[in-house]
């Protein structure tokens, strides 16, 4: 049986993308036009299935180091801050993803039944969201079109 664990990441994401579209899981919010994806952001997101996208990967990224909580998906979804651009003096930094993004993204993953709460630990994912999880790598390793994932079967 094939698992989450089994399949590239990127394929899974952007396979799993397209599911959550599809079902009308989630309600990309309004102010979403107006906020940055981070602190060190200047620009708010662009691409048009960005509110999808990031939920694929964050129900990923849960059920693969789960339980997580904001903070800890806050600095995975950061970047490093340099220092200047001229002389990069100054020792690395890193800066936190946008909080109200994810935490708005698991409030609707747990309305979708996917995500769960575990008292005091964070979050972690449902059987629903497993299997959903485990359903889409297979569908990735079967459509198999590319000769890069028969290393994966």
């Amino acid at each position: 049986m094939t698992s989450l664990y089994d399949a590239p990441a990127e394929d899974v994401i952007e396979e799993l993308t397209e599911t959550l579209q599809a079902e009308s899981a989630l309600d990309e919010p309004e102010w979403l036009q107006f906020t940055t994806a981070g602190v060190d952001r200047e620009l708010p997101p662009e691409q048009e299935d960005f509110w999808a996208r990031r939920a694929a990967s964050i129900l990923r990224k849960v059920a693969i180091d789960g339980p997580v909580g904001v903070g800890s998906l806050e600095s995975e979804y950061g970047s490093a801050k340099q220092g200047t651009t001229r002389y990069r003096v100054r020792s690395r930094q890193k800066s936190d993803g946008s909080g109200n993004i994810i935490r708005t993204i698991l409030q609707q993953l747990e309305e979708a039944g996917y995500v769960e709460i575990a008292e005091g630990e964070g979050r972690t994912v449902t059987p629903d969201g497993h299997s959903l999880l485990d359903e889409t790598a297979a569908d990735v390793l079967e459509a198999g079109d590319d000769p890069e994932l028969q290393r994966y079967a």
